[in-house]
């Protein structure tokens, strides 16, 4: 079926009333279209995202507790076209640009809006973007996760970074654990670490990257190995890389 000739259920999710009011006036002159649900937080977004399984998703970037990218995590976006809707956010729009992904700018025109509409119905599943890359994309230099979502099943936590003690690699996901509670998410460890601040968190072995704070020694192991010993009495092996950075990071604060 063309994409001119396919009915879209299409899920709305920004904070601004007006804002999805004007996305509500300009999709009712298209028929193939159905608003199946407003949403006006990120929260409220991944539990219309999974009751009604939408097409298509304008999502605003900016919004409180939940950003478009957490959302864009949280739901399965390899079954959905994307239209991001921002404000001004020159590191957003380089993000969108470079992962060929449309957007729009408010205040925008009708002209620009069918113009968005058009090229996401016409984008091909295998071309969407894994959202962890394009929220490191969009991320500005020097700035860093502040919180970590996960999700389990329908309930979404959000980990505050300087709360997690440490992430163990598991495959394709890491094991996170913060307030002697372990979380399990879709990520792989390198994309973890690229994400957190170096100067809060070290690779200390190639499956663990550990909160500076929570070290409080380390240990010889065995012939040429240690072992960190965190606050929590958790012993995690450091390799002599990690020993390295560890060591390091610990004597420039010093």
């Amino acid at each position: 079926m063309s994409a001119e000739m396919r009915k879209w259920k299409a899920l709305i999710v920004d904070d601004e009333e007006l804002a999805r009011k004007i996305l509500r006036e300009m999709l009712s002159t298209h028929p193939e279209i159905k608003v199946v649900a407003e949403c006006a937080n990120g929260m409220e977004a991944v539990k219309a995202a999974a009751e009604f399984a939408p097409d298509l998703l304008f999502l605003d970037v900016q919004m409180p507790k939940l950003t478009g990218f957490d959302v864009l995590e949280l739901v399965d976006a390899t079954k959905l076209a994307v239209i991001f809707v921002t404000a001004y956010d020159q590191y957003a729009m380089k993000a969108f640009d470079v992962h060929a992904l449309d957007y729009l700018l408010k205040p925008f025109s009708r002209d620009r809006f069918e113009s968005a509409l058009a090229r996401a119905k016409q984008q091909k599943p295998e071309a969407r973007t894994e959202p962890t890359a394009l929220a490191a994309a969009a991320r500005p230099a020097g700035q860093y996760l502040e919180r970590i979502v996960v999700k389990d099943g329908t309930k979404v936590t959000l980990i505050p970074a300087l709360k997690l003690d440490y992430a163990e690699a598991l495959d394709d996901y890491v094991s996170l654990v913060s307030e002697g509670k372990k979380h399990l998410k879709q990520q792989t460890i390198s994309g973890l670490e690229m994400a957190l601040d170096p100067a809060l968190f070290v690779r200390i072995h190639r499956s663990y990257v550990v909160n500076l704070e929570r070290v409080v020694r380390i240990e010889p192991y065995a012939k040429d190995s240690k072992v960190a010993i965190l606050t929590s009495g958790v012993k995690l092996p450091v390799s002599r890389a990690g020993f390295a950075r560890l060591k390091k990071l610990l004597d420039d604060r010093s």
